[in-house]
């Protein structure tokens, strides 16, 4: 029987395209040796070269390890004022540590606590998955899903369920819902971009709507001379990122409406192709045939690392302390780095007892997995890594400065739109630098401080505005902590996840955007609320109908 052919369409990855792109970088670094100083980069337009230089890379070569290397490298470049009078040490010292100003990136990324905490997690995650698939919980789990998931709509829809249900953290969301439905979406050829779009989609857009998680935490921890938690409550109805988000994955999947490069890549799945671009890097842990495990292997290790991960969570947050406290000030207080790293610790050491007590694996094959499941976050680590570094580099420049700046010189006069306008800032910083929660930190203070006295109701909308814009920006950038973990999730190619994902994210900016100028006018998400909807589902008609007629 002859091989389907794969969808793929001629130059999807552009050899010329991507050495064009390189000469052109080079160009754009070497041209700025001569416009600007050191001194002049800091808190400037420059300071954001670097990030625009990596993300760019990214999406015209497909190659993620080079890219985010070369925006790190510009940024040294930047920050030395191209100090080659000295020596080539000098730059290199700028990238992994002891600058005279005793910055700190590559080796200071790696020996921050919390991002050690976060590496743990990973770490302790990829071992969980090891055990659940060796134990044979994965396949049991795969073989009870087929018979009651029917569709591929309904595979797809379990894992948003799931995703939703997991709200506590979105780096818990996008290790666990992918480890878990990726057996079940495999079966009903859901392309693992389509997989890691909505791993992704149900981890940051439901945390920043949860008054439980971290997310709420580290939102709350911003906003001074208010009570942050009923503030955070309060701003959800106006979410409208996040909210419209989720409502499209909906439409999406019960429309059968995919578009874009999306499309494509459910087009190769139906034809066998799950994967589209071919990474050899991805490394993927196979359920064992011989394994004697059942639903419960997989089901009860699941729940006790949830429940290890809230209590850690609270534990982080003076819970269990002498004076005690109650749980949602303990959430609102806690370290989710810490609090992951030790819930997972505590999830692996239940799993031990319940595999060797069930006798579904030896002490020696349980142990055995442990360096497997690390072997098999070794990507995503990687990736972190650099990510965090360029964060750390585009900081050093003042970007955050910069940005913030620009806000407080020109809020005044337009404060109607100024929802629109925020979201919109916090979408281009948050994609730039890779972070959510550096963008609330940036803004929401800012926020705060302009409307507080004057206009509590309007700052409500824009706070809302600024941790949808900045949970948006995340969800684009090929360089966010959340869009890499949910790749790792899915195991699919990262530049492919991104580039499939963005016109997805960029269709809910927009009509969001617009909603929040309606917010702006109305200070009402009663009104505002239906209207973005009812535009969303308009224009998932519209492409539906255009794709109609597209196959005819």
């Amino acid at each position: 029987m002859e091989k389907k052919k794969s969808f793929v369409p001629e130059g999807y990855i552009n050899n010329a395209a991507s050495v064009i792109a390189l000469v052109v970088v080079l160009l754009i670094v070497i041209v700025s040796k001569f416009l600007t100083t050191p001194e002049g980069v800091q808190q400037s337009a420059w300071s954001l070269l670097p990030a625009i230089i990596a993300i760019t890379l990214a999406l015209i070569t497909k190659e993620v390890y080079s890219s985010l290397f070369a925006g790190i490298l510009s940024g040294a470049l930047l920050y030395t004022g191209y100090a080659f009078e000295g020596t080539i040490n000098h730059i290199f010292q700028a990238l992994v540590g002891y600058t005279d100003e005793n910055e700190q990136f590559v080796s200071g990324v790696l020996t921050d606590s919390y991002n050690m905490g976060i590496l743990i997690f990973l770490v302790m995650l990829g071992a969980m998955v090891a055990l659940m698939n060796k134990a044979g919980g994965s396949a049991a789990f795969g073989n009870w899903a087929a018979g009651h998931i029917k569709s591929k709509a309904g595979a797809q829809l379990a894992t948003i369920a799931l995703g939703i249900l997991i709200f506590v953290d979105d780096y818990f969301n996008c290790l666990t819902v992918g480890s878990v439905m990726r057996p079940v979406t495999d079966k009903f050829k859901v392309s693992r971009a389509k997989l890691a779009y909505l791993i992704d989609s149900t981890a940051a857009p439901v945390c920043i709507i949860a008054p439980i998680s971290s997310w709420a935490a580290a939102v709350s921890g911003f906003v001074e001379g208010e009570n942050g938690l009923a503030l955070f409550i309060k701003a959800i109805p106006y979410n409208f990122y996040a909210l419209f988000t989720i409502a499209m994955m909906v439409l999406l999947v019960t429309m059968k409406s995919d578009y874009g490069p999306m499309a494509l890549n459910e087009r190769n799945a139906e034809a066998g192709d799950l994967f589209t671009v071919k990474d050899e890097n991805l490394k993927e842990d196979r359920p064992d045939p011989e394994a004697k495990g059942t639903v419960l292997d997989l089901v009860l290790p699941v729940i006790a690392l949830i429940v290890c991960c809230v209590i850690g969570m609270i534990w982080t947050g003076g819970f269990f302390g002498e004076d005690g406290g109650n749980f949602i000030e303990a959430f609102s207080n806690s370290d989710a780095s810490v609090g992951l790293a030790v819930g997972s610790f505590f999830g692996i050491i239940i799993t031990l007892v319940l595999y060797l007590v069930r006798r579904v694996l030896t002490f020696e094959e349980f142990m055995g997995c442990i360096p497997e499941g690390f072997k098999a976050m070794v990507p995503a680590i990687l990736v972190l890594t650099f990510a965090w570094t360029l964060k750390a580099m585009t900081d050093s420049l003042g970007a955050k400065d910069f940005v913030a700046g620009v806000i407080q010189n020109n809020a005044a006069g337009f404060a109607w739109a100024l929802p629109a306008v925020i979201f919109a800032i916090a979408v281009g910083l948050a994609f730039a630098t890779g972070t959510s929660w550096g963008t609330f930190g940036i803004l929401i203070p800012i926020v705060v401080s302009a409307f507080q006295d004057s206009d509590p109701q309007l700052m409500l909308v824009s706070i809302s505005a600024c941790m949808a814009g900045a949970v948006c920006g995340d969800h684009c950038s090929p360089i966010s902590d959340t869009t890499i973990m949910a790749s790792a999730g899915a195991v699919c190619n990262h530049v492919n996840h991104v580039s499939t994902q963005l016109p997805y994210a960029m269709t809910v900016a927009a009509i969001s955007f617009v909603t929040y100028l309606v917010a702006g006018v109305t200070k009402s998400w009663i009104i505002s609320l239906p209207v973005g909807l009812v535009i969303l589902v308009c224009c998932m008609l519209f492409l539906k109908n255009r794709n109609a007629k597209q196959a005819a």
